[in-house]
């Protein structure tokens, strides 16, 4: 079985090397429509496609100027200018819309498709936005994703299964999650000094009948996971990676650590 491999060195300072095994990706960003993570500016650095989810260009206006109240909140805005705003428009505010329209940015009007989520629409436009060759090294990062209405959240969590084949990593304040494909063996890369230690595995999808780790606290070894029985939470990372094989997909999250 093929080894898929991880690690979050989008989260290093822009100053640091890239640590782990992990390949080399192209990231693009999805802004929804939840409080901006602290680290959003490092994360539109990385990306090389910005997209705003509808009310996702709300926060974008208001919340970035917060991360640099000692710079014009002009200035700001001008700087992190979105490529897109997609989605059914029921979030938007007209004055965003606007301030943005006038800037020539794209705005791509969905609301004729109430059979998607509005992040199913972006990561959609995403893809397709992709060169083929480039597609099997894109990485999605996602803002916003959790936090808010549950039903939200779980519907985010049902794009990375409707997605499975695309990584894609919904990321907060205080944790980030993905998804661990079945059909491939995975190497986490930890990035200590900005993730960890406690951790999680969770079969959302289905149940595992068999789940084997390294590199945890407490080790999974051909073991059954399933909601109503045992759920791997607040599992503690002990080393530099951990290997996970299971015969179920499984979402991994870790905790961010904040800085001192």
């Amino acid at each position: 079985m093929e080894v898929m491999r991880h690690a979050s060195t989008f989260l290093l300072p822009s100053s640091s090397p890239p640590t782990g095994d992990g390949p080399a990706l192209t990231y693009a960003l999805v802004v929804l429509n939840q409080r901006l993570p602290r680290f959003a500016p490092l994360l539109w650095s990385r990306a090389q496609l910005r997209v705003c989810a509808d009310g996702g260009a709300n926060r974008i206006y208001d919340g970035l100027p917060e991360l640099f109240p000692d710079q014009d909140p002009l200035d700001v805005r001008l700087r992190y200018k979105p490529d897109v705003i997609k989605g059914d428009m029921d979030s938007i505010r007209d004055d965003v819309k606007e301030f943005y329209s006038n800037l020539e940015v794209k705005i791509v009007d969905e609301s004729h498709d109430q059979d998607t989520t509005d992040l199913h629409k972006c990561v959609a436009f995403v893809c397709n936005s992709i060169p083929d060759p480039e597609k099997s090294n894109l990485c999605i990062l996602v803002v916003g994703a959790l936090g808010g209405r549950f039903d939200h959240e779980v519907g985010n969590i049902n794009v990375l299964y409707r997605f499975s084949n695309i990584r894609i990593i919904l990321l907060s304040d205080d944790c980030l999650i993905y998804l661990l494909p079945k059909t491939h063996r995975h190497e986490i890369h930890i990035q200590s000094s900005v993730e960890g230690p406690h951790c999680g595995l969770i079969p959302a999808g289905a149940p595992s009948t068999s789940t084997t780790t390294t590199g945890l606290q407490w080790d999974l070894t051909d073991m059954g996971m399933s909601f109503g029985g045992l759920i791997s939470t607040s599992n503690i990372v002990c080393g530099a990676k951990v290997t996970v094989r299971s015969d179920s997909d499984l979402l991994w999250t870790i905790s961010i650590r904040r800085a001192n």
